[in-house]
């Protein structure tokens, strides 16, 4: 236990993160994620329409699409690559607290901030191995533009906008990240 919790108490941290307002520390950037979210939220409602769709489709009418299975696999994937995101502007992401909780106020603002960094830091490598899934999915060897596709009758060239989509969000969580580290400093200084 916290020195500042009962031991009776309920850890709404461990219950209801995430729920509620932004924190502060997430800056406007986080305001900014928070309402995009509703894009990729709307992505996993169209790929559950699209998949209804496609049953009716497939097993009524025998009409079945080459598109279905495809695109909701992207939205899908765009919509859980956007959650990491999310989930870190909210403060919301997976931790173990078995030593935060057990830390004082100051010292977890300590924390906060060496965890930011750390996580800023590891977010780096994972958009710097992004960006050369990139540039094996957008350009040739020879230097031309040739987006990777599926290869399917469809073929759409979603593998290679997925790689942009997730070197673009680890740029952002290194950012996001940094963010919250300049603003636990700021407040364990005031």
């Amino acid at each position: 236990m916290t020195a500042d919790r009962h031991p009776d108490e309920i850890d709404l941290a461990a219950t209801s993160e995430g729920v509620g307002p932004i924190p502060a520390e997430a800056g406007t950037m986080g305001r900014i994620v928070d309402r995009v979210a509703y894009v990729f939220a709307a992505g996993i409602v169209v790929s559950a329409a699209v998949l209804l769709s496609e049953v009716f489709l497939r097993y009524v009418l025998n009409r079945p699409t080459i598109w279905a299975h495809e695109l909701t696999v992207f939205l899908c994937g765009l919509a859980f690559t956007f959650g990491g995101l999310y989930c870190t502007c909210r403060n919301s992401h997976i931790r173990v607290v078995l030593i935060y909780d057990w830390l004082s106020p100051g010292l977890r603002r300590i924390f906060d901030i060496v965890i930011s960094i750390s996580c800023a830091v590891a977010s780096g490598f994972f958009a710097y191995a992004a960006w050369h899934m990139v540039t094996r999915a957008v350009w040739t060897p020879s230097g031309e533009i040739r987006l990777e596709t599926t290869g399917s009758a469809w073929s759409p060239p979603t593998p290679a906008l997925i790689k942009i989509f997730i070197f673009v969000i680890m740029v952002l969580l290194v950012v996001q990240f940094l963010i919250f580290a300049v603003n636990y400093a700021r407040r364990a200084r005031g």
